[in-house]
């Protein structure tokens, strides 16, 4: 007789605090590792989930309460040795949500982490982490991702920060500008500026449509 595999999703929930990119982390009810920090997952459901997608984006939203405005799938994890219960295979995504709308959703039981402090955490979740800060890191050096932090509306130094905390290096600010162009990632809010202060307000932004996902309950809320 052959052995039942396990199958399941989990998902690396990043985000960014104090200017450093952090993972959130859930308390297990169940074992095996009840009562342990680890990421986010669950079995897929072959009667509710039509792919492995909608097991995440389910799985996601059971934990925080809101939907990741980018989700992407990482890698495959398997093998015999991960799972105490048996042969496992993990289909794993990760998804970057602004701390505000983290902070702000439904979060028992959930702690949020630096990258850089991860540790001793149960199954390969060690693993999983680091290959997902890893893609993150690597892919922001030429793409849209480290603005899916970003709140809904930002200004281009807050843009750049969060480019510069995601890659662990400052960015000159002539070179943001003109990759931030050739992006065509982002676009003014018309009559949108930051209050006057101590100099002249700056321009407040969005992402552009093609790069936004509908916003969330959440979102929506913070917005009002």
């Amino acid at each position: 007789m052959f052995q039942t595999v396990i199958c399941t999703v989990d998902v690396v929930l990043l985000t960014l605090k104090e200017h450093k990119l952090h993972v959130a982390l859930f308390k297990r009810d169940k074992e095996p590792f009840a009562g342990s920090y680890a990421l986010p997952g669950g079995y897929i459901h072959a009667d509710e989930d039509n792919t492995a997608f909608d097991a995440a984006l389910r799985v996601l939203k059971a934990k925080t309460g809101v939907t990741s405005p980018y989700l992407e799938q990482l890698a495959t994890f398997s093998g015999a040795e991960r799972d105490p219960r048996g042969w496992s295979v993990s289909i794993v995504y990760y998804a970057l949500m602004p701390l505000e709308v983290l902070e702000a959703a439904d979060q028992a039981g959930m702690q949020v982490l630096p990258v850089s402090a991860v540790k001793d955490l149960p199954f390969d979740h060690n693993d999983i982490v680091a290959a997902a800060v890893k893609r993150v890191r690597s892919k922001s050096i030429y793409s849209s991702l480290p603005a899916h932090l970003c709140g809904p509306q930002f200004t281009l130094p807050e843009l750049q920060s969060v480019y510069e905390a995601v890659l662990g290096k400052t960015l000159n600010k002539v070179s943001f500008r003109r990759k931030v162009d050739e992006l065509d990632l982002v676009e003014e809010i018309p009559g949108a500026k930051t209050e006057v202060i101590s100099q002249r307000p700056a321009q407040i932004y969005r992402l552009k449509r093609k790069f936004r996902h509908k916003l969330s309950t959440v979102e929506r809320a913070l917005l009002s």
